[in-house]
């Protein structure tokens, strides 16, 4: 059996032990494309004797920008790897600027996009970067296509070189450089070797109960994110199908299609599956909604191992029955197990997701440790609600004095990119530096409590965990995103950009005028509604703490005006700097 120490092992291995005939799946129009695992390998090869007769070299940087997860993605990624090049991933949502940045300073000699809106921006700069070619995945007339590579890799007589090639790298050999999305500053590209990879998947599978070489997986979160990267190498290893979902438009259609078994996202996405179900329970009427509500507050009192006794467990599978099977359906069907991870996910929906059957296992973990730290498992107790789970095997974490976690282990990276010093910043001996504080429990769960550089004090000298607050707030559906201020003010306050559906129907019913969202914001009543959301939440912390004036933004927070971070993620800088006279408005009115 093949021994795994290096990513492009991985497919060998899966040909070995499983030999898939869907090992790929990509939607092109309106029909799914497979590849096998040997199409998958014999493509592979075929693009990394293309490659050589381009000119790459081992530890040349090559970048991919996908649009979507796609089947070329990862026989990209196969085919650089193997003749001991690297793959550098571009987040496809960034600035121009940011992609001239990533690809100067990375120095890629070749890039692989996905489509002409990502050509179009790559065009726009290709003079001012170092880049001999340029390929894409769709067929663009003006544009060369990635076939060309496969084209040019027919002719085999250069495999004993790819051969040769491959036998040279080795375990601790770099292997990609991903660029962290970043909440401030310019991007930092984090180094991580083959091992680095490897190992977090090898300690990672014990924490998946997949029916090893029959599982289906729907695959959505860019696979530029190091999360979902090292899922799909996961998927490999335990022989699970891979289908790539088109976009979170069609995710609906995509689950209803593929019936996966496992799905992975970020708790954005689960918040709106979640709101969207509860909008729907909000129209039925009579009996039927009794009884969905009814399921809803079962769902949020739900305890794991049966810790609410037989009479919650008896009334649990009589709504499971009549109520949570039907969400399962709108899944897919066959849904037994979804992951989250890249921010906290509210324990409402740990709680509920996990009464209806299809559980989101929460997991903790950076771009810099490759990412996973620990992950919540259903099996041997293994599942806490409110933590994120219990570390992996060889992964090494303590609580520093001030309640940073910090981490050692085979998947922390190899440091930053061309950056000495900022390496040196996060890293104590062999311990990197979370930037979160945490802590660890009797029963051996991690909890996360802050982000340590978000944390700030009020003029009265109170500390403050912004993020909290905000997740609090989040479990309102008035409330789409908000941010908590007050960083050396006297009192926090909070910007809040509204659920723009919710708040259209809210007002609606209650014969408000929701043609000008501007206006509506703006309107007494529904302020004088989500203040009453604000007071709810505020009951669950101290004085100091509590949101004291709060402003709507009539704008939606969005990734491409720099509110967000390409995994939704708040870019506080930036926001405080959009919205800085709107925050002058409450401190200095």
């Amino acid at each position: 059996m093949i021994n795994i120490t290096r990513l492009f092992d991985f497919p060998y291995y899966q040909l070995e032990k499983y030999n898939l005939n869907k090992a790929l799946s990509t939607k092109y129009g309106n029909k799914w494309v497979s590849i096998s695992t040997q199409e998958y390998i014999n493509q592979a090869n075929a693009i990394s004797r293309g490659l050589l007769r381009l000119g790459v070299k081992p530890n040349d940087k090559i970048a991919i920008i996908s649009t979507n997860n796609r089947t070329e993605w990862n026989v990209m990624d196969i085919g650089i790897l193997q003749i001991g090049a690297q793959n550098v991933p571009i987040y496809p949502t960034i600035s121009e600027s940011d992609y001239e940045y990533i690809l100067n300073h990375s120095e890629s000699t070749y890039c692989f996009v996905s489509d002409q809106d990502v050509v179009d921006k790559i065009n726009a700069i290709k003079r001012n970067t170092h880049l001999k070619g340029v390929y894409t995945f769709d067929d663009i007339k003006t544009e060369k296509n990635w076939k060309e590579i496969l084209e040019l890799g027919k002719d085999k007589s250069n495999q004993l070189e790819v051969e040769a090639k491959k036998a040279n790298v080795k375990p601790d050999d770099l292997a990609t450089i991903i660029y962290t999305s970043g909440t401030t500053g310019t991007p930092k590209g984090v180094m991580l070797s083959h091992n680095n990879l490897v190992s977090n998947v090898l300690s990672s599978e014990k924490r998946v109960p997949f029916d090893y070489g029959k599982s289906r997986a729907l695959s959505f979160l860019p696979i530029c994110h190091v999360f979902e990267r090292m899922l799909l190498y996961l998927y490999q290893y335990c022989g699970v199908e891979i289908y790539f979902a088109e976009s979170i438009e069609k995710m609906s259609d995509n689950l209803k299609e593929v019936h996966p078994h496992v799905m992975t996202a970020v708790p954005r996405l689960y918040e709106k599956v979640y709101d969207k179900i509860v909008a729907k329970g909000g129209e039925l009427t009579g009996i039927k909604k009794a009884l969905f509500f009814w399921a809803i507050s079962l769902g949020l009192r739900y305890e794991p191992y049966g810790k609410n006794g037989w009479w919650y467990e008896k009334q649990l599978s009589l709504a499971r029955k009549l109520i949570f099977s039907k969400w399962k359906e709108g899944l897919g069907g066959d849904i037994q197990l979804m992951v989250s991870g890249s921010a906290p996910l509210q324990s409402r929906l740990t709680r509920t997701f996990a009464a209806a059957g299809m559980p989101i296992m929460e997991g903790y973990g950076l771009t810099e440790t490759s990412p996973v730290i620990s992950v919540n498992d259903e099996r041997n107790f293994g599942f806490k609600v409110g933590t994120v789970g219990k570390l992996i095997d060889k992964v090494d974490v303590k609580i520093a004095e001030d309640g940073e976690i910090l981490v050692k282990g085979p998947n922390v990276m190899l440091g930053y990119y061309k950056d000495p010093v900022k390496t040196a910043e996060v890293m104590t001996g062999e311990y990197f530096h979370t930037g979160d504080i945490g802590e660890i429990d009797s029963e051996g769960f991690l909890k996360i409590t802050d982000r340590k550089k978000e944390i700030f004090k009020t003029s009265g000298g109170k500390y403050v965990a912004p993020a909290v607050l905000e997740n609090r707030l989040k479990q309102s559906r008035f409330i789409e995103q908000v941010i908590v201020i007050g960083e050396g003010e006297k009192m926090p306050s909070a910007l809040i950009q509204p659920n723009f559906d919710f708040i259209k129907e809210w007002a609606k019913r209650h014969d408000i005028d929701s043609t000008n969202i501007v206006a509506l914001c703006k309107d007494e009543r529904l302020l004088d509604r989500i203040q009453s959301e604000v007071d709810h939440a505020n009951k669950k912390f101290g004085k100091w703490e509590q949101i004291k004036v709060f402003k709507l933004t009539p704008e939606l927070w969005s990734i491409e005006d720099g509110h967000l971070t390409p995994t939704l993620k708040l870019k506080r800088k930036n926001i405080k700097e959009i919205y800085k006279n709107l925050i002058e408005s409450i401190y200095r009115p």
